[in-house]
């Protein structure tokens, strides 16, 4: 056995440590595969306004034709709304009105919906933005070419038609020759609102949150009279907000005025979405 002085072996021991603490440091530092996880920003929105006080009763009123005519409680016990039944109300709340007068009824509602994502790549905003884009599908607005008016959907019930069966409800857009008196389309006949250079089809809508767009539904089943509903859906960051504005005529003949539907919808829509940037 060969003899190593003292010095010598503790001074190859102190290399040798120094060398392993050095390597252990250096792979500590350099891990191969690491990955920087990057959670997506949350929404603008962490609440939602109430909706049964979202719209002033002023504008409740002039929405709401009759409401005017009822004694004051009964003013007050209209006004206040119906809140929508959700199971969260942080996410997702909803008000609705009603009122009748002598020559039709109105109905009213709007919609809040604060949307998360709870993928952490995936932002808020990203989330109702895809929501958005599907409800917008779904109202297939590329698909109305009436001019001049909101095509009618759905088809009264014929006489031919098998006893109990519904009538067709499909969105696509009856011919105008397949339309009520009234209801063609054809500017200046009853029942057509705006000039011939007015677009009252379901369209996208600008300035209006971040995306808008609005729809027009004309529904009549059997001898009943025809109701119109304008709803118009807009999104603002991570809220999409959906108004629904509705007319049914007393008489059966008579057509809700598109128009004015549209016009009113759309007012409100725009005030609710400065409620909910307040």
């Amino acid at each position: 056995m060969a003899y190593v002085p003292g010095v010598a072996l503790l001074a190859a021991l102190a290399v040798g440590c120094s060398a392993g603490s050095d390597g252990s440091a250096s792979d500590a530092d350099s891990k191969p595969g690491s990955l920087t996880v990057t959670t997506a920003p949350p929404g603008k929105y962490r609440t939602l306004p109430a909706p049964c006080r979202a719209v002033p009763g002023s504008t409740l009123k002039d929405l709401l034709p009759g409401v005017a005519e009822l004694s004051r409680r009964q003013q007050e016990k209209a006004l206040r709304g119906s809140p929508t039944v959700t199971y969260d109300t942080d996410r997702k709340v909803g008000c609705s009105w009603k009122s009748d007068a002598p020559d039709s009824s109105r109905n009213l509602s709007i919609d809040f919906e604060r949307v998360v994502s709870y993928d952490p790549a995936v932002s808020d905003d990203d989330r109702a933005r895809a929501l958005y884009v599907k409800k917008e599908n779904a109202a297939d607005l590329s698909g109305r070419t009436a001019p001049g008016t909101a095509p009618e959907r759905g088809t009264p019930k014929s006489s031919a038609s098998p006893e109990g069966e519904e009538p067709d409800s499909s969105r696509s857009p009856t011919s105008p020759s397949a339309s009520p008196s009234g209801t063609s389309g054809t500017p200046g006949t009853p029942g057509a609102s705006g000039s011939s250079d007015e677009d009252l089809r379901p369209r996208v809508l600008d300035k209006l949150g971040d995306a808008a767009f609005l729809d027009d539904l004309l529904t009549r089943a059997g001898s009943t009279a025809q109701h119109r509903t304008v709803s118009v859906v807009f999104r603002t960051s991570n809220v999409i907000v959906t108004v629904r504005y509705g007319e049914q005529p007393v008489l059966v003949t008579k057509v809700p005025d598109s128009k004015e539907l549209q016009d009113k919808a759309q007012a409100l829509a725009r005030k609710l979405a400065e409620v909910i940037s307040e």
